[in-house]
């Protein structure tokens, strides 16, 4: 059976209630606004069954562990509003648990942003998109990866996140794709701009070896 895009798999406890926590969404939602013109994140009727995908994330201040999510399936809104978005205040992805508030719910890869921000305190911002692109170009450009054989949002995959990190696979290029997760890519930085840029750097490169 084909897995459906935009589920949530974790256990989720969500207060329904607006962020109260002092944050501005002015960064995450302009790099958001971008990503979202280059088709990285978005919805169309013709992928994934119409579902919304791909989400960005951003630590709600340094040290912290909570973090700033864009809610799910927002993806056919060009420029959020900070009612989209969502507070992780605590996760555990070893137990697949998560607890959020927020008018919106945390997106469906929730988890996996949530296990990125536990393995190293430098990082406070994580992007994961669907590109074709630089998915099926994981070979051609030597890309690190997660096997076919997890799926997204699981404690497989947070699992999986963890032991890239283990193997120092992720300090030379901080952005991996998840082969289990079709046209999943993740990138990640120490901050908003450097993660976005990753992405398009390598997304440049696909485009490059596509044509070649």
């Amino acid at each position: 059976m084909k897995e459906q895009e935009g589920v949530i798999k974790y256990q989720l406890q969500h207060m329904q209630k607006p962020i109260k926590e002092t944050f501005s969404f002015n960064e995450i939602n302009a790099w958001r606004t971008i990503i979202f013109r280059l088709g990285l994140i978005g919805q169309d009727p013709d992928r994934y069954n119409n579902l919304g995908f791909g989400n960005i994330s951003q630590r709600l201040y340094p040290l912290s562990s909570q973090f700033i999510i864009s809610g799910t399936q927002t993806g056919s809104i060009e420029q959020l509003n900070p009612e989209h978005y969502c507070l992780v205040i605590n996760a555990d992805p070893r137990k697949n648990r998560l607890s959020s508030c927020g008018l919106k719910k945390p997106s469906s890869e929730a988890l996996t942003h949530a296990s990125i921000y536990a393995q190293d305190n430098t990082i406070q911002a994580v992007i994961h998109v669907h590109s074709p692109e630089l998915w099926s170009c994981t070979a051609a450009l030597k890309l690190t990866h997660i096997p076919t054989d997890i799926p997204y949002g699981t404690v497989a995959m947070a699992t999986a996140v963890e032991q890239l990190f283990q193997t120092g696979q992720l300090q030379q290029t901080p952005l991996f794709t998840m082969l289990g997760h079709k046209d999943g890519v993740v990138a990640f930085g120490k901050n908003m701009q450097e993660a976005a840029w990753i992405l398009i750097k390598y997304l440049s490169l696909a485009i490059s070896t596509a044509k070649q």
